[in-house]
């Protein structure tokens, strides 16, 4: 707590303090009043400066008693123990109140016989009273501490929930550096007997695991970088295939600085290449595209091959009926598209989509989409900034 808030606590206490002192005193002062004589036996000002000594002390003594009930708490172990001891602290500190109440307004020995001739019951109801105020200060104590205490249990599970969903994020991601690595040498391997070509996807590699080092640890970035690493590998996969591969990329301006999980789109092509268009002969062709739509971007990924095939020989989905990856009977995912669901699942929980399904023309269209952020705002998941 800061200094000004510790000023402010205080003021506040005293405010509340003299707020309840005022009240008592014009009850006190009401209450000595005779209808039958019309005579107020009590002054109003005696009766004001006894009721806001006597609620303002207890905001002094108030930090004696807390700092009493740190040093004895209540728990299933000491429960025995503390009890004796929170009896004596309640007639001790009311005891204490009470003398200071006539230290204060009985500095000489003749204004207190005379006070206590007459009006002895108001220190014992106020010693009395002393005890409950008391009570009532240890309770507050106790549950202010029982609160932080909770409160720091939560904010600890939360963190610990946060870490483990960002160690399961990087696992997964990087789940995805050999599965690649793995694919991208066997096609270098299959290309050997052409020199040029077997160099340049060497080289694009190099690119690509470079790129890949630099966002070693980030699990977002923008769609421009995300698109870098793709044309890292679709020059890979280039090479391999030559001019049975074109690939196009249509992106509205506005998407260009929006935030994307890394390494989002590769498996989704390296599917679309396996097959869509390795397993024919005639020219493929890979259409990427990118747009803002309903506070969502949604990137389609569109291949002209045979698209989705149920046992029969028949399309799962036709006419462009959306097919979820989850709820295909005929679709099994393999490991970058398995890992791509699982980081969609614990980065945007209940705001993302990853479905499948058959193009009008013939092909297969994956449709991702995410919530629309830029790299310059800040998104929390699990309570934590990503």
């Amino acid at each position: 707590m800061s200094r000004k808030q510790t000023v402010l606590l205080w003021l506040s206490l005293f405010v509340v303090a003299s707020l309840l002192g005022y009240f008592d005193a014009l009850g006190s002062y009401t209450a000595a009043y005779s209808p039958t004589t019309r005579i107020h036996y009590l002054k109003w000002e005696v009766a004001l400066w006894w009721d806001l000594a006597k609620w303002n002390l207890w905001v002094l003594l108030s930090p004696l008693v807390l700092r009493l009930g740190k040093r004895f708490r209540i728990d299933q172990r000491s429960l025995l123990r503390s009890i004796p001891v929170y009896i004596s602290v309640g007639v001790g500190v009311a005891l204490l109140h009470s003398t200071l109440l006539i230290i204060i307004h009985f500095p000489d020995t003749v204004g207190l016989r005379s006070f206590l001739t007459y009006r002895y019951f108001v220190l014992m109801s106020d010693f009395l009273i002393g005890i409950v105020i008391c009570a009532l200060i240890l309770a507050s104590g106790h549950a202010l501490a029982y609160y932080k205490q909770a409160r720091k249990g939560e904010l600890l599970a939360a963190q610990l929930q946060t870490q483990l969903a960002q160690a399961q994020l990087q696992a997964l991601k990087m789940q995805l550096h050999p599965h690649f690595l793995f694919n991208a040498l066997h096609s270098i391997s299959a290309n050997l007997r052409d020199t040029e070509s077997a160099r340049s996807m060497i080289a694009r590699l190099g690119d690509f695991l470079r790129l890949t080092l630099q966002n070693a640890g980030t699990q977002e970035v923008s769609l421009k970088q995300e698109l870098e690493f793709l044309h890292c590998y679709l020059d890979i996969e280039q090479a391999r295939f030559r001019e049975r591969l074109t690939v196009q990329v249509e992106c509205e301006p506005e998407t260009w600085d929006a935030r994307v999980p890394n390494l989002i789109l590769q498996p989704i092509v390296e599917n679309a290449i396996k097959h869509g268009i390795a397993p024919r002969r005639e020219a493929g062709r890979i259409d990427v595209r990118a747009r803002r739509l309903n506070g969502h971007l949604q990137v389609q990924i569109q291949d002209n091959g045979r698209g989705l095939q149920n046992p029969r020989g028949k399309q799962n989905s036709q006419n462009g009926e959306a097919l979820n990856m989850a709820a295909s009977e005929t679709f099994t995912p393999g490991v970058g598209l398995a890992t791509t669901r699982a980081r969609l699942e614990r980065l945007y929980p209940a705001a993302h989509r990853l479905e499948f399904h058959n193009a009008p023309e013939g092909g297969l269209v994956v449709t991702l989409e995410v919530p629309f952020e830029t790299c310059t705002s800040e998104r929390t998941n699990g309570g934590q900034s990503v």
